[in-house]
């Protein structure tokens, strides 16, 4: 594995995550983005480390980071960050029918 890329889906789901941070804590933010960053490094040297969400996709994976779970797909070359969501979300309402994550 060489490097990591992230979906539309989660390029927004980020801005979203920003947003609010931004709305109420900016160095909390910062230390968001770093730590996001640090995990996603670190999910290229063992794309395996995360979770199995078979119930959801056969080839997705998550990872949990301060409260949310950062789902991923292990490709040849590279990790596919798929989306950034809370924990406390209905996580399979949130996948069902998304042809976004296939």
């Amino acid at each position: 594995m060489t490097s990591y890329i992230l979906s539309p889906l989660a390029s927004r789901d980020l801005d979203d995550i920003f947003d609010y941070f931004a709305e109420f804590s900016v160095d909390a933010g910062e230390r968001f983005v770093n730590d996001f960053n640090k995990k996603c490094r670190n999910l290229v040297s063992f794309p395996n480390i995360g979770r199995t969400y078979t119930e959801i996709d056969s080839s997705l994976r998550g990872i949990p980071l301060s409260g949310y779970i950062i789902f991923y797909r292990v490709n040849e070359n590279f990790i596919e960050i798929v989306r950034v969501v809370s924990g406390y979300r209905a996580l399979d309402s949130l996948f069902r029918g998304n042809s976004d994550i296939n």
